[in-house]
């Protein structure tokens, strides 16, 4: 026979209020969990555009990166696309540099690979890619990692590894550039958009004069000749209004890639594409061969020029550097 327990009017209070807080918790902690996955879903939204759009983890003997991969719709059997990788700024992830730079769309028409590596927050809290810091040797792990990105990239997807190139914008710019120095086979170009050339800095306190120009010297790892017959060609894309990086960088990096090629510095053409800014391009050519271009934007400050309007780093109403970066590139790959 089982025994009721009798229960104080108190207690039957005590517990049904509790049973109404407890009722409520749950559907407070339920709204704030279905706040927290619209928020994550809306933030991880792909970029604008038909095609693929994948992630994916590069993980190596240094530790693991997150990537993002766009695929134009329609690939055939057996095709083989160029590929592009990209290197977001500070204060950027991979969808973030994806949406405003808009490099999908172009994929989607020229029909090319886009790969987008990520810089984990808890390696750098503000997202950027520690280019400068090679003393501790972090820098070299952080572009082995996005080397293995690179090779997974190449076994997994239809990716024609003879024609790789890569870009960035501000630290992604200086990494990218540092890649190339270690691995100059793997690239057929390389593009420093508001970058800084590497080698110029040891630590983040140096990272800081470098950007304002200061210490612009970069300790060459190749002679002249291999410069110029292995290495591939540098564009340079710089706001001339830039503030937080100084276009003096841009200047030192083209020259210094020039100068180990034994290139000259043909003369300077102005263009402006109706009502974007105007920029002025040099090229610096070895024996008919583009070693490499600078591109000068007038009024640009530290954004991707022609990028995306009303988003973070990135300025409409500059010359469309996207468009600039394939066709550099393409150029290449055709070479």
């Amino acid at each position: 026979m089982r025994m009721r327990i009798r229960r104080s009017p108190l207690t039957r209070i005590f517990q049904r209020n509790l049973a109404t807080l407890t009722r409520s918790a749950v559907k407070t902690g339920t709204r704030a969990l279905k706040r927290t996955l619209k928020s994550a879903v809306v933030k991880a939204a792909p970029p604008p555009g038909a095609g693929a759009w994948s992630l994916g983890i590069a993980v190596g003997a240094t530790g693991a990166r997150r990537f993002r991969l766009y695929r134009p719709p329609d690939l055939k059997f057996g095709e083989r696309l160029p590929l592009i990788v990209m290197l977001h700024g500070c204060g950027q992830d991979a969808n973030a540099f994806a949406t405003s730079t808009r490099m999908n769309r172009i994929a989607m028409r020229e029909r090319f690979i886009v790969l987008y590596p990520e810089q984990d927050r808890l390696a750098n809290p503000q997202g950027c890619w520690n280019w400068f810091d090679t003393s501790s040797g972090r820098a070299y792990r952080e572009a082995a990692l996005i080397m293995k990105a690179i090779d997974q990239a190449c076994l997994l997807y239809q990716v024609d590894s003879t024609r790789v190139a890569i870009a960035g914008l501000s630290a992604g710019a200086s990494m990218a550039a540092l890649l190339v120095t270690r691995h100059p086979d793997r690239f057929k170009a390389v593009v420093m958009h508001s970058g800084i050339p590497p080698g110029t800095a040891h630590s983040t306190l140096s990272a800081m004069g470098a950007m304002h120009g200061h210490r612009a010297t970069l300790p060459l790892v190749a002679t002249p000749l291999t410069m110029a017959t292995s290495w591939p060609p540098l564009l340079v894309i710089h706001g001339e209004a830039d503030g937080l990086v100084s276009p003096h960088n841009g200047r030192v990096a083209v020259q210094l890639w020039a100068d180990a090629a034994g290139a000259q510095a043909g003369t300077p053409r102005n263009v402006q594409r109706g009502q974007r800014y105007p920029m002025s391009v040099t090229d610096f050519k070895h024996k008919g061969r583009t070693v490499a271009t600078l591109v000068a934007v007038s009024r640009l400050a530290h954004a991707w020029s022609g990028g995306a309007a009303n988003k973070p780093y990135s300025d409409g109403n500059g010359p469309d550097a996207s468009r600039m970066v394939w066709a550099f590139a393409a150029r290449q790959f055709s070479a």
